[in-house]
């Protein structure tokens, strides 16, 4: 007789290749019902768009039946759903059945941030999930131009909620329909009220995913939305140009400040490729020099060209290899935040040295003069030559952290007492200057 034992035994051979743990000591298996020589039970994904979930269901019901005695197996797809995601008291709040709330950001505007947010957003979309875009800059609104969506108008429902607008089965909402061709001209406070009322009374519904088209910076507007929503995880949307990779720090600064994981980075307008050559033209600098993820300690998600249908406004959806990327490795990132833990190492430091402590034992101690000159930032390195720009002989005689914050699993910040608070120190590269001992194993 077919036991829950035998079924999860079956299962446990199963490996997720994010967590390269089995589905069932992940605890993703749920709901399991023997009936007679039918089996049925569920797969609880962590987020509705994982890239590997046929995988999971065909081998699923491939290793249950399997087993003797087993006719039929039915297995379902669900997905886990998250805790109230309202974090401002008494506000009254429509996107409680929102499972995932991602924010597209760039922090410097001119990157194609609102391009980028658009098409992964539709590309969810057309994968048949329930998605939402709001667009939230307040005073320089891009989606509804980029969607053909000039002189809407906007309604509201019994609950005087607002309406959105739904387009390429995305459901939108802008300020910019609010307000029309005039320009925004208003002060802080005003432009918060407009932000949590196009976010809290907007009837979004049930989503799947709900994309912030955040606006450039790291002012009023995106602490705001950082302090009424929980969100999900971020993505940040730059190119490689100087100005750009500074501001890339600054937000990636700023979410980890306020608990939000950074899902990973897309390099936008990368380079271009001539037709006559076929070559890769880096635009800012290329992949000669240090790339995004080995300064950072993130993912890039991708690399996208430019590329003339980014350039256009969206009359129908369209398919994108750069764009499918990214969402595949934006999700499977949702999905690995939403179980792994933090492992941020103990931090102290003297007058010489930096020394991190993880709670495994792995010890590292780097010199605060090597550490200082390794600096890959924007303002240390040329970003065309790769040359080191700040040089051994600038770095002062008592080089030291004023303070150090850990950055999710992947670098810390430091600021140093020479004013200096931009860099970003992976672990990885930590790790080739410092000198690395690991804990004995017990006998």
């Amino acid at each position: 007789m077919i036991t829950e034992k035998d079924i999860l035994n079956a299962l446990s051979q199963i490996i997720d290749p994010d967590f390269n743990k089995d589905i069932v000591s992940l605890g993703f298996i749920k709901n399991i019902k023997i009936e007679g020589k039918a089996v049925s039970f569920d797969i609880e994904l962590t987020t509705p768009a994982c890239p590997v979930r046929t995988e999971f269901q065909t081998k699923a019901e491939a290793a249950v039946k399997s087993l003797a005695g087993v006719e039929r197996v039915s297995v379902q797809l669900t997905s886990r759903v998250p805790q109230q995601q309202n974090i401002m008291a008494n506000v009254p709040t429509t996107i409680t059945n929102v499972r995932s709330i991602i924010a597209i950001s760039s922090c410097k505007g001119g990157v194609g941030k609102s391009t980028v947010a658009a098409h992964l957003a539709l590309e969810l979309a057309q994968r048949g999930f329930k998605v939402g875009l709001v667009d939230a800059d307040i005073y320089g609104p891009s989606i509804p131009t980029l969607f053909n969506l000039q002189n809407i108008s906007v309604y509201v429902n019994e609950k005087q909620q607002l309406i959105p607008i739904e387009k390429f089965k995305l459901k939108i909402m802008s300020f910019g329909f609010l307000l029309g061709d005039a320009p925004a001209v208003m002060r802080g406070p005003i432009v918060t009220r407009y932000i949590q009322q196009i976010l809290h009374n907007t009837a979004w519904g049930d989503l799947d995913y709900l994309f912030v088209d955040m606006p450039p910076g790291t002012g009023d507007v995106q602490i705001t939305i950082t302090q009424s929503v929980r969100l999900s995880g971020a993505v940040i949307v730059t190119t490689r140009q100087s100005l750009s990779l500074v501001d890339v720090a600054r937000g990636i600064l700023m979410f980890e400040k306020v608990d939000v994981p950074i899902l990973g980075m897309i390099e936008n307008m990368s380079y271009f490729i001539c037709d006559n050559c076929d070559k890769k033209h880096y635009i800012f600098g290329g992949p000669t020099n240090t790339n995004l993820q080995d300064r950072f300690g993130i993912d890039t998600l991708a690399e996208i060209p430019l590329l003339p249908q980014l350039t256009l406004t969206i009359h129908q959806p369209i398919t994108n290899d750069f764009i499918v990327q990214a969402v595949d490795k934006m999700v499977r990132a949702l999905g690995k935040t939403s179980i792994m833990q933090k492992q941020v190492p103990e931090i102290r430091h003297d007058e010489a040295h930096v020394y991190l402590q993880w709670p495994d034992g792995t010890k590292l101690t780097v010199g605060n003069r090597d550490l200082r000159l390794s600096c890959r930032c924007a303002l240390c390195v040329n970003e065309i030559t790769g040359e080191q720009i700040f040089k051994e002989e600038n770095i002062r005689a008592d080089i030291m952290p004023k303070k150090i914050t850990p950055l999710g699993n992947y670098a810390i910040g430091i600021d140093w007492n020479d004013g200096h608070s931009s860099g970003i120190y992976p672990y990885k590269m930590i790790k080739g200057l410092a000198t690395l001992s690991t804990p004995k194993p017990t006998s």
